[in-house]
């Protein structure tokens, strides 16, 4: 058990016998009230996001959650099936892989990580950086040398996601998956 001070985002919480994952962790303090925390939390199981706050010492409990790497096999209708070193299968519907869903593409060769509650996966994590190749982009306007415009570039799996005006179709670029913002142009994978 933590004080609800001491969470931070990206940590994970039991609440009602469901993991939920601390997406956002504000301390608040004003003049005449108690010192509050305000956390935005996502369920691990269902999905559904709250909002909620707690006093700065109301008790927490933590979870620690299970993690094998995995890469990813394919696609069969609504599941999306990785696969551990000892061919083991995990199957993930597209709702359970909401926020790495963009960048899941057939061929990938990125090690995820299979999360566990409880002896079941619920969801799986994108390495930090991930490379990704420019399916398509509009030609770079000519003049504006000032380095900070950005453009729409479209992934093989029709993600977009803002790039430099520098970039062009066919450039490798790497990707933070987790705030899938553009992070530098790179060589293909090898």
């Amino acid at each position: 058990m933590k004080t609800a001070q001491d969470i931070k985002p990206h940590n994970v919480v039991l609440i009602d016998g469901s993991p939920w994952l601390v997406q956002k962790a504000d301390y608040t303090k004003s003049g005449r009230n108690s010192a509050i925390m305000k956390m935005k939390l996502k369920n691990l199981l269902t999905g559904s996001s709250t909002e909620t706050v707690y006093k700065f010492d109301d008790k927490v409990e933590m979870v620690s959650l299970d993690k094998i790497d995995t890469t990813f096999s394919y696609k069969a209708d609504d599941l999306y099936v990785f696969v551990d070193e000892e061919y083991n299968q995990y199957e993930l519907s597209a709702g359970d892989l909401e926020t790495v869903l963009p960048f899941i593409v057939d061929g990938m060769t990125d090690i995820c990580s299979a999360v566990f509650f409880e002896g079941k996966v619920i969801s799986v994590d994108l390495p930090i950086t991930i490379v990704r190749q420019i399916d398509y982009t509009e030609d770079a306007a000519r003049g504006d040398t000032s380095g900070k415009v950005m453009k729409i570039a479209k992934l093989a799996n029709g993600t977009e996601i803002k790039v430099p005006d520098f970039c062009n179709t066919g450039d490798w670029i790497e990707i933070d998956s987790r705030t899938t913002e553009y992070k530098c142009r790179t060589k293909a994978p090898a």
